[in-house]
């Protein structure tokens, strides 16, 4: 199956090229075309990707691609990259933040449902063995009351925030923890803050947006049974698993994850943009 890329100035555009062409890491798929912001960046993910063919216009890459991805840093620009490409069946990975705003998402999805167009995002946090080692320790903590992360984020980025590195925690945080959350509140204490993520059982889980000085992630939780922390290291290949999951999609056609559980993490991140701007609690949309 033949890949195009929409992006090139995020890192993750030549990972996933380079992954599949030159490691060969996942057999029966190639990536084929890029898109890029700028003609050098384009050149550069094309270069480490080993990507044959660079184009000025995404259009020109419908009817020669079986799969799109799209990845940009900014998920304003996510659906409106790949609405032509959906509506046309094509396969379709969206890097995290899936949109920017949910009430866009949602009507990408009843789109991509109408045009039975397979259709996932995620980030590779939950795909890295680290987190999967954390949450199958979670049963033996019994009823969990309250969760932690630490990573980086700045919350006055230009990418949108909270979106743009604050995708990561609240995608693990939802993984592992649950997908109902009702409200949040950010906190700041200058270029830090704390993002709480408040439960309908009365869990809460506090998330650690870091600015400066933090590389990577960690998770914790406390049961009423007992307490797991876990340094969340990448795999030796920290794109592979994300890559294996949406290929299986683009092959088979069918969808690694719920719709409600795409959409979660845009309305959690609004919630959290909403409490940044009011430095109130608020609510999170069903």
């Amino acid at each position: 199956m033949k890949i195009g890329i929409i992006g090139a100035e995020n890192s993750h555009s030549a990972a996933i090229a380079k992954t599949i062409n030159v490691e060969k890491l996942v057999e029966g798929f190639t990536v084929d075309y890029i898109w890029g912001e700028t003609e050098e960046f384009a050149k550069k993910a094309a270069e480490a990707g080993g990507i044959p063919a660079i184009v000025k216009d995404p259009a020109e890459m419908l009817g020669k691609i079986d799969a799109v991805i799209v990845d940009h840093r900014h998920a304003l620009h996510h659906l409106p990259a790949v609405w032509a490409f959906m509506e046309r069946g094509v396969p379709t990975f969206v890097d995290k933040p899936f949109c920017y705003r949910a009430a866009e998402g949602k009507k990408f999805l009843a789109e991509a449902k109408k045009h039975k167009t397979p259709v996932t995002s995620f980030s590779v946090i939950p795909h890295q063995q680290t987190f999967k080692d954390f949450k199958a320790s979670l049963p033996g903590l019994g009823e969990i009351k309250a969760g932690t992360m630490y990573g980086p984020c700045d919350l006055e980025s230009v990418y949108g925030g909270v979106f743009f590195y604050g995708v990561h925690q609240v995608e693990a945080s939802l993984e592992a923890f649950g997908y109902d959350v009702t409200s949040v509140l950010v906190t700041r204490n200058g270029e830090n803050a704390t993002g709480q993520l408040l439960y309908a059982d009365g869990k809460v889980v506090t998330m650690n947006f870091i600015k400066n000085g933090v590389g990577g992630f960690n998770i914790s939780a406390m049961g009423d049974k007992g307490i797991a922390h876990q340094t969340l290291t990448f795999d030796a290949n920290a794109y592979l698993g994300g890559i294996k999951t949406f290929t299986e999609m683009f092959r088979s056609g069918e969808e690694p994850r719920p719709y409600e559980q795409i959409l979660k993490p845009v309305q959690v991140l609004e919630a959290l943009e909403k409490s940044v701007a009011s430095g109130k609690i608020e609510t999170v949309a069903n």
